[in-house]
């Protein structure tokens, strides 16, 4: 069982929240969907709090009204195995959202996610500081990551 669960607080868009996400991350599901009863600071029948699954990954979304917002201090890293798998998750993420530098978006619900191929790690982790300075040096110029330019840049091209 999963011991640590984000939880994501919505003004009114959790169910929605949820159905993107779902649409976009295969092996994903629903988990449970509870509504706001008559009597309550909602509107009677109205999502509460939506339990799904994101690749395995257990995540709660609450409608709760607009006092809380999402920053970019707390992201989603999506480790990515190829360049179409990167472009994959980033155009689906950033639909209706924003790109941001260096891998990160804010998806149009204000979820800040990182895509981030697992290539970057491997080249930035090189012993050989100058070619580990060029990929960071080539990272800081991205928005979305470019697996083949990492590359160039760790080749010095």
């Amino acid at each position: 069982m999963q011991k640590i669960t984000p939880f994501l607080t919505f003004a009114t868009e959790a169910e929605d929240a949820m159905n993107f996400y779902l649409g976009i991350f295969k092996d994903s599901k629903v988990l449970s969907v509870n509504r706001y009863p008559k009597g309550s600071p909602a509107p009677e029948g109205s999502v509460m709090t939506a339990s799904f699954e994101l690749l395995g990954q257990r995540f709660v979304a609450l409608n709760a009204g607009p006092m809380f917002q999402f920053s970019p201090a707390i992201s989603f890293v999506v480790d990515c195995e190829n360049q179409a798998e990167v472009d994959y998750y980033w155009d689906k993420l950033t639909a209706g959202g924003k790109p941001m530098q260096c891998a990160w978006l804010t998806d149009k619900f204000g979820i800040t996610w990182q895509i981030v191929p697992k290539q970057l790690g491997l080249l930035m982790s090189d012993p050989d500081p100058v070619k580990a300075g060029r990929v960071m040096q080539a990272m800081m110029q991205m928005v979305k990551i470019d697996i083949a330019g990492l590359q160039r840049a760790y080749d010095g091209k």
